[in-house]
């Protein structure tokens, strides 16, 4: 079974884009990837704050898209990618704002998609096996081959729990494989998590399409949004499967959360272009289109942010 984009319009990497992209338009010197420059700023992570008990949602960036979401007493791991490289050829700019051995015990944990960074094998063979694993459709058998004491798939607009939290998995328009020979051979997508402290949407990997707006439809007052805002360069080629900055401020416009918490930036350089320009092109762009009663959170690795409707989001840095 192949799984398709609800967009009609999207169309899939070809192996001709692929070699063109990766060797071709290198060999010719037509693709010239920027010097990666500074990485995304790092602090050193309070750890006794998310290893305490608190009622309320708190969000620490560990890098990239690697995210630790605490509601109350549940704790949920995010893509998480904790090497010092990824798929052998990107190396990582910025170390982890946390390591395996200082996580709090896991209730779950979320992969978007297969792609190598978001589901790096050496970091889920390093995690326990007792938390659940929830994954898009047709990830899970890698899960339950590892052993994983529960292996949830949900499909697009499916839900499970995870004590008082509920988590539903969300489309976006990007595609999977690993392999050669495994295209579109799972699911993609993202995570609208919900608790009666707070609702927070991941987008994981995704294009520009309409499913921003049904999101924001589908679970209103959504409290944050975490957005990916890098890898778009060169647009011929990544245009299809990412968001550019200004096309992750309107995916965020659109999806109606209350904060916006960029990601998929400053940590490795996948695409072609430097590694802080993201962000600092989303800056631009706040500055001079800044919503009312939106707030733009840069965060830093290792830094946890408190997020809810009972409070403004909160920096809590060590």
């Amino acid at each position: 079974m192949r799984f398709r984009n609800l967009d009609p319009r999207h169309r899939g990497p070809s192996h001709w884009a692929v070699f063109r992209w990766a060797i071709g338009d290198r060999l010719i010197g037509r693709r010239k990837p920027a010097p990666p420059g500074p990485a995304a700023p790092a602090v050193a992570t309070n750890l006794e704050l998310i290893h305490s008990r608190d009622d309320g949602c708190r969000i620490t960036w560990i890098g990239h898209s690697s995210f630790l979401v605490q509601f109350g007493g549940q704790n949920l791991l995010i893509d998480p990618v904790f090497s010092e490289r990824i798929a052998w050829l990107y190396p990582r700019y910025v170390a982890p704002g946390l390591t395996i051995d200082r996580l709090p015990p896991m209730d779950a944990v979320l992969v978007s998609h297969n792609h190598p960074d978001h589901l790096d094998l050496p970091s889920i063979d390093a995690l326990h096996r007792d938390a659940t694993a929830i994954t898009p459709q047709g990830l899970g058998p890698l899960f339950t081959r590892r052993l994983f004491t529960r292996v949830v798939e949900l499909n697009w607009w499916e839900s499970t729990a995870c004590g008082d939290v509920t988590i539903t998995f969300v489309p976006a328009r990007h595609w999977s494989r690993r392999t050669p020979w495994d295209f579109n051979r799972s699911l993609w997508g993202g995570f609208v998590i919900r608790s009666p402290a707070a609702s927070i949407y991941f987008a994981g990997d995704s294009a520009w399409c309409e499913t921003f707006a049904e999101i924001g439809h589908r679970f209103p007052n959504l409290d944050a949004a975490l957005i990916p805002i890098g890898s778009y360069e060169p647009r011929w080629f990544m245009s299809q499967n990412h968001l550019n900055p200004e096309e992750a401020a309107q995916a965020f416009l659109e999806c109606g959360a209350r904060v916006l918490i960029p990601m998929h930036w400053g940590t490795f350089q996948i695409a072609d272009e430097p590694l802080r320009e993201p962000i600092e092109r989303l800056e631009a762009w706040w500055q001079a289109n800044a919503p009312p009663g939106r707030t733009l959170a840069r965060m830093a690795v290792g830094e946890t942010l408190r997020i809810g409707a009972a409070a403004a989001a909160t920096s809590m840095r060590c």
